[in-house]
């Protein structure tokens, strides 16, 4: 009884210590020289990380909370105490809370629209959604343009579905930003820190999960494999790497579904993982490191939004109270594509000029990170792949369908807070109880 998983992302990892624990043999084929997949940390001072990928959880990921008390390590509260800082429109201004300096009325108008077609869709199936076929056929910035008519709901719609799926509003159907609202909790809860969906991190940084579940399966784990060809046999399968051929009876490709279908599959899948308009989630995450959380000194918390970018918000990830001080900044959508093309040089002038704009309280960063997820050749994007027009009605019905011993995992794969640590946590679980059933019982 053995399972090969092709991918060491929580997805993967998480399936393999399930199946381990029932007595099964598993071999983890990852093609990275690390663990975590889109979870990754920074060191940014001796013994300090920052989450350069995955971040953030709330008290609705259950299953994420579990794995985390389970591993032994705990959560700290995300700051967000003090002023706000706004560019929308005009020079930066502070205020207190989230809320921008922008009209409440045309504010409410976008929430409004965003809930009734939230609300319509199926989460468990968005396919089978009412009016699917015309929400799959239509893109984001098509139905804004013909649901919000103020030019402020206008200019916050893309900072908002930036900071909540790193989309551009052109990038997405309609279906798939309602799916995505709808599977994370709603907007309310996704879009808040306390009580919401950003509301902790994983003290140490998100990637420890990864290297904790990997130090559980020892040489179980193989790095520098990626997956080249899946070949079934009848009675096993076998997976091509660059390094040699893995046998086993059963398998499961938890990797973003571009990733999954660059893939060769002996025989051929009956459809594709990803459609013709499917893209990588546009998200780059910039680390800028201070001595200390200086802002907090001036009663600031940090947090910022800006509609001219490139950092389109940013949000005090300091390590500890003690420690160095960290702005996160959030490069995403349209934004982010230019932002990656742009040099070394070009992007630290980029960030830290913006900062300068922001925060003219605060000194030159002693230091400063960029990870470009756009341009990640085994990730293909983050926060997750983007559904656009079209992909929901040929994709959806065989995101979870085995083919042969083939199955399927990834946050990509969930229809419960899909594109979060939670999708990805409870995919890897859905997987392992599926090979269990088929060959186990």
């Amino acid at each position: 009884m053995s399972t090969l998983i092709v991918g060491a992302g929580l997805a993967g990892l998480t399936a393999a210590t399930e199946l381990a624990a029932h007595g099964r043999q598993v071999t983890v084929l990852e093609a990275r020289d690390r663990v975590g997949g889109r979870t990754h940390g920074i060191e940014v001072a001796p013994g300090q990380w920052a989450d350069a990928g995955a971040a953030y959880l709330g008290e609705r990921h259950t299953e994420l909370k579990a794995l985390i008390t389970g591993l032994g390590l705990a959560t700290v509260p995300t700051t967000t105490d003090g002023q706000s800082r706004f560019s929308v429109g005009g020079g930066p201004q502070g205020r207190d809370g989230r809320f921008p300096p922008l009209s409440a009325l045309a504010l409410g108008q976008l929430f409004d629209a965003l809930d009734e077609v939230t609300r319509t869709v199926r989460a468990d199936a968005p396919w089978l959604t009412p009016d699917a076929g015309h929400l799959d056929r239509t893109s984001a910035a098509e139905w804004i343009g013909q649901r919000v008519d103020h030019p402020d709901a206008r200019l916050f719609f893309p900072l908002f579905l930036g900071e909540m799926m790193a989309a551009d509003p052109a990038d997405v159907s309609v279906l798939h930003m309602a799916f995505y609202l709808k599977s994370g909790g709603g907007i309310r809860f996704l879009n808040a820190f306390a009580g919401g969906a950003q509301e902790d991190r994983v003290d140490g940084g998100a990637h420890r999960l990864g290297e904790l579940l990997a130090a559980g399966l020892g040489d179980r784990v193989l790095l520098g494999e990626p997956a080249r060809a899946v070949e079934e046999t009848g009675s096993g399968v076998r997976v091509h790497t660059d390094r040699g051929v893995h046998e086993a009876d059963s398998l499961i490709v938890a990797v973003p579904p571009l990733l999954a279908d660059a893939i060769e599959y002996r025989p051929g899948l009956p459809s594709r993982r990803a459609g013709s308009t499917t893209v990588p989630g546009c998200a780059v995450k910039v680390h800028l490191v201070y001595e200390r959380p200086l802002w907090r000194e001036y009663g600031l918390s940090g947090w910022s939004v800006s509609a001219d970018g490139p950092l389109l918000s940013t949000v005090d990830d300091s390590p500890s109270a003690d420690g160095v001080g960290v702005l996160t900044g959030f490069v995403t959508g349209r934004e982010a594509r230019a932002y990656a093309a742009l040099d070394p040089r070009e992007q630290r002038e980029a960030a830290v000029s913006q900062a300068r704009r922001l925060f003219p309280e605060l000194p030159e960063p002693i230091a400063h990170h960029v990870t470009d997820w756009i341009n990640e050749e085994y990730s293909r994007g983050c926060y997750a792949a983007l559904f656009g027009i079209g992909d929901w009605a040929a994709l959806g019905p065989h995101l979870t369908t085995p083919h042969g011993r083939v199955h399927w995992a990834g946050t990509e794969t969930s229809t419960e807070f899909f594109g979060l640590m939670e999708g990805a946590v409870r995919s890897g679980r859905r997987a392992a109880t599926e090979i269990l059933k088929a060959y186990d019982d």
